[in-house]
């Protein structure tokens, strides 16, 4: 009779899938997650287009000082179509990587605005690290050849530093390059965040430089008719227990003055180029409000006032497997549903094809249906008890893997042990409780009830003796068969038909033991 060894190469290549399974599931990613990312590319959008509109102003005013007085301000006004110039070359580049990002997870028709696939692991890595056509290094090459342009443009020690270090192509892994470290393995959605994230960086330099452009005419004959006050961030997204830090100036600065900073009616110390601090204690988004105030030459006071936001988010980091999202019929499957900034009870969840319950600040989905998928909507109720609907997650409902039979008994030390194959004594194997059937990974545990089993023996001659017990434990016949085992025999437990919590019945596999 052929006998299904767990040493023999199917049983080998089965097992090895199943390790496989199991670690692409302990790497799945919940949907909050990649939807927050999509929350902070908004954010960090709406702040590279303030961006743009407070460079477009300085450029203006650079193009009037110049109608007035191109011998002062032609050069000036030259450098600064070039940092424009150069600024709108690398962002849109920089944008068309991220549309190529996206059309490669989700195809030629993929959409920016409405990313499908947002935990695909491969997207970011075939155009940016690929060896034929990788876009990471002309990348990191653009940034580096932008940076050190427009710093050579720059006489404002400050302004220069904080080009610099905003535009850094260094990686902080000494085993991978900048590019690597940034989109290797990392989620499409992930990877779109930070190609936005250099944006901003590339719209916050080009402001630098302009302003110091703007700054280095001479503004007491070029007079402005009208002064804005200007809040500058490093960043507005701020990881929880971080600062914020940012600057408020004046689109015509004076360096012998420096104005006094309130916020929320509290005067705040700054540095001396105007860099201010506040902590970023929790998660949400926090308005950043106050004047500045200035002395004129005639001893009058003038109030500039200003305002802006940043946002805090918690630390991520998420490593995803492509193909996954899947629940399992017959068992509660946990999983987690939360929004940064609201509490949970303010959120709310339904499901089709099956069942949800919260559980503490956890979910159970049981799923109906084998086959069918499972679609989870999430809402909030905000400021006024409306309810506002977020999201939603498809999920593959698939039937629960088999299980795997073992036998368990104390050991000498009163110890439960689970033996799934190997080496016994007589005397343990006679006073085990028979055979008994789990999926049992560390990350699923599951009992099965075993109905029936058959072992295998074999006599002197070679001849295969088999036994059938109708339950889980071992029948008469088969204890009469162990007894007359001898150390070193083998023997074998096969056909195991098992029910798990789905209801459904299976023959798992086999399992090889040796009386010692």
């Amino acid at each position: 009779m052929a006998v299904n060894s767990p040493n023999s190469p199917r049983q080998k290549m089965i097992n090895l899938m199943y390790l496989v399974f199991i670690a692409m599931l302990a790497l799945n990613v919940s949907v909050e997650v990649l939807d927050g990312f999509r929350l902070v590319d908004d954010s960090l959008g709406d702040t590279s287009l303030t961006m743009q509109e407070r460079n477009t102003q300085i450029m203006a005013e650079l193009e009037a000082y110049n109608r007035l007085n191109p011998e002062k301000a032609g050069i000036w006004y030259d450098k600064g179509v070039q940092v424009r110039t150069m600024s709108d070359s690398l962002t849109q580049y920089i944008a068309s990587l991220k549309q190529k990002m996206v059309q490669q997870a989700d195809g030629k028709k993929g959409d920016l605005a409405n990313i499908k696939h947002k935990e695909d692991l491969e997207a970011a890595s075939v155009v940016m690290l690929s060896h034929i056509g990788g876009e990471g290094k002309k990348l990191r090459e653009s940034i580096v050849q932008y940076r050190e342009t427009v710093s050579s443009m720059v006489t404002d020690a400050s302004r220069k530093s904080i080009i610099q270090r905003s535009l850094q192509t260094v990686s902080k892994t000494g085993n991978k390059s900048w590019e690597e470290s940034l989109f290797e393995h990392m989620p499409l959605a992930a990877a779109v965040t930070i190609l936005s994230k250099l944006e901003n960086d590339v719209r916050s330099a080009e402001g630098e430089a302009l302003l110091n452009m703007l700054n280095s005419i001479d503004s007491e004959e070029f007079r402005m008719n009208s002064l804005n006050a200007k809040l500058i961030p490093e960043s507005d997204v701020v990881i929880q227990g971080g600062t914020y830090n940012a600057r408020v100036i004046l689109a015509a600065e004076d360096t012998t003055r420096r104005p006094i900073l309130t916020l929320k009616g509290i005067t705040q110390q700054t540095s001396v180029n105007g860099t201010f601090s506040l902590p970023a204690n929790s998660t949400g988004t926090f308005p950043v409000e106050g004047f500045l105030e200035l002395a004129g030459k005639e001893g009058t006071t003038e109030k500039y006032p200003f305002s802006g936001s940043y946002t805090v988010v918690e630390p991520m980091a998420t490593i995803a497997p492509s193909l996954m999202n899947v629940l399992y019929a017959g068992i509660d499957n946990e999983i987690s549903i939360s929004i940064p900034g609201f509490a949970p009870q303010d959120i709310n969840a339904i499901i089709t094809n099956g069942e949800l319950n919260r559980r503490g600040n956890k979910w159970l989905v049981r799923p109906n249906a084998v086959g069918q998928d499972v679609t989870i909507s999430v809402s909030v109720r905000t400021e006024g008890d409306q309810v506002q609907q977020l999201a939603s997650q498809h999920f593959r409902v698939r039937a629960l893997p088999d299980p795997s039979p073992y036998l368990e008994y104390r050991d000498n030390n009163g110890i439960m042990v689970s033996l799934k194959g190997g080496s016994i004594s007589k005397a343990t194997l006679l006073n085990s409780e028979g055979v008994k059937a789990a999926i049992d990974d560390g990350i699923l545990h599951v009992p099965f009830q075993v109905k029936s089993f058959r072992t295998l023996f074999f006599d002197s001659m070679g001849n295969a003796i088999p036994e059938v017990s109708n339950g889980s434990r071992f029948s008469d016949r088969q204890k009469e068969q162990i007894r007359r085992l001898s150390r070193g025999n083998y023997f074998y437990i096969s056909g195991v038909r098992a029910t798990g919590p789905d209801g459904t019945e299976r023959e798992i596999a086999v399992m090889e033991l040796k009386v010692n």
